[in-house]
């Protein structure tokens, strides 16, 4: 393809996870009639096997009639005992040594973050998980994005982060999961009034100074800025070896994964990419701190740019991680309360189906003055033994179906093409897309929802709100942390 004619994309498929085909347990049992060979044992099983199959193909809100069923009686249960608020404070969890770790609700609880040296004479903020054994870097970067580029530009920068993603794509990356995160909110405008503050003449008219302090107050808060994360996370399991020759435990995994990050630098560069500062404990705190509490934004911008005028002794930038986490939360069944902001988070369930440009997702980060949105997209790179695997297993169930749509007369599927083009050398990522929307006016929620879904419509995608499970999709949507990505669900 010419370098002048804009790349598209496509092919991507949903992963499956039944017993037998697409069916899960609820979908395959009503086929146990049939096998008996017995009108009796039909005439039995008829009453069952009616109920089981309008659980298993009866859609409630995007869920299967049981995956609706067993998500509302557990988010009831959650509420009749109390487990769906969260309540911080002086009962926080406390460690051995006295320090008083990041209290975080539901999921997030386990995590930790880690005070290490990047190997520059600086430090890294490095979250833990110790349930996953992973310990995961976060990079605030910035990107000279596709919109008002030529297109030879746009395939090149392109080309550069597909061939980012292939280079995990490998059986000693120590990497498990990369993730994209970005956050669009309007422009407190504090950056533009610290700089004009440190720039200002003292010999500058009062009257000249009066009226810019009043455009800037403004002018500021009707723009729109975009804050953009890149999150490593190194897996224990795959790098073993080097931790253990590092000096072991949770020093050594350190460590090791600041090695990989420095080693990374020009890789991550050549993917056009700019990487403004790897975040330290407090810099990951305030990401944390911000996304339950938007109204922080405002005065840790101001502590921020402050810091960088000479002389100044004011509170150190960024947040301890003591008070990283909200103050308050509340999960209900399509919603989730936190510190004076209401969010509702969705799953992308369907990507377009036909071929894209690498646009696509612009629309959901459009600006809007009543909301911010927030969206990641996490990669698990595949290395070419466990791809192979996949792909061979995910053949196989769709063997009956190549073998009907060839007595039927009709064509090869899309899954059939993807298949060749795989096998051929291509890089295979699992993914996932999750993306929150937060209003601080509660009455301005619905017609938030009703925004991104309207442009969500329009790159093609279709979104499935995450009923009952909004506080778990919100740590993976409105936090960098690199979450968000299960296990595979593997077929028989």
């Amino acid at each position: 393809m010419s370098s002048q004619e804009p790349v598209r994309y496509g092919g991507w498929q949903s992963e499956q996870s039944g017993w037998m085909g697409n069916l899960s347990g609820s979908g395959f049992l009503p086929l146990l009639p049939v096998y008996q060979r017995s009108l009796s044992a039909a005439t039995v099983f008829i009453p069952l096997a009616l109920v089981l199959l309008a659980l298993a193909f009866g859609r409630v809100q995007g869920l299967t009639a049981d995956e609706w069923i067993v998500l509302a009686v557990r988010h009831h249960i959650a509420v009749a005992t109390g487990r769906n608020r969260f309540i911080s404070g002086l009962w926080a969890p406390r460690t051995q040594a006295g320090e008083q770790p990041m209290d975080l609700p539901g999921t997030l609880a386990r995590l930790r973050i880690l005070d290490a040296s990047n190997g520059l004479g600086g430090k890294i903020g490095i979250i833990y998980d110790p349930h996953d054994r992973t310990y995961s870097a976060v990079a605030r970067v910035s990107f000279g994005g596709l919109a008002l580029v030529d297109t030879a530009t746009q395939n090149s920068r392109i080309a550069g982060w597909a061939a980012f993603l292939r280079a995990h794509c490998k059986e000693d990356s120590p990497f498990v999961r990369i993730a994209v995160h970005q956050r669009s909110l309007p422009d407190d405008g504090e950056a533009l009034r610290s700089w004009t503050l440190r720039h200002l003449s003292p010999t500058a008219p009062d009257a000249s100074v009066q009226v810019l302090g009043e455009l800037m107050l403004a002018a500021g808060p009707a723009a729109t800025v975009r804050d953009t994360y890149l999150t490593l996370t190194l897996a224990t399991q795959r790098a073993r070896l080097a931790i253990r020759g590092a000096g072991g435990g949770q020093r050594g995994a350190a460590a090791v994964l600041v090695r990989e990050l420095n080693a990374r630098a020009s890789v991550i560069s050549s993917a056009g990419l700019q990487v403004e500062e790897w975040l330290d404990q407090r810099g990951v705190a305030a990401t944390i701190r911000t996304a339950y509490d938007p109204d922080a934004q405002l005065m840790l911008a101001e502590r921020k740019a402050s810091a960088q005028i000479d002389g100044y002794q004011g509170a150190v930038p960024g947040v301890d991680p003591e008070l990283a986490g909200p103050a308050a939360a509340e999960t209900s069944a399509g919603s989730y309360a936190h510190d004076g902001a209401w969010t509702v988070s969705y799953q992308v369930r369907g990507l377009p189906h036909g071929e894209v440009y690498g646009t696509v997702l612009q629309p959901l980060l459009r600006p809007r003055p009543n909301a911010r949105r927030s969206l990641s997209i996490v990669y698990e790179p595949l290395g070419p033994t466990r791809a192979r695997r996949e792909l061979a297993r995910e053949k196989t169930k769709r063997q009956s179906a190549r073998q009907l749509r060839a007595k039927s007369g009709r064509s090869e599927s899309e899954d059939e093409r993807q298949d060749r083009a795989r096998a051929a050398g291509q890089g295979v990522v699992r993914l996932t897309a999750v993306i929150a929307v937060t209003v601080t006016d509660l009455a301005q929620l619905e017609t938030a929802c009703a925004e991104l879904q309207s442009d969500a419509s329009d790159a093609g995608l279709e979104l499935r709100r995450a009923w009952f499970t909004q506080d778990s999709v919100f740590a993976a949507a409105a936090l960098p942390l690199g979450q968000g990505l299960p296990e595979r669900r593997m077929a028989l």
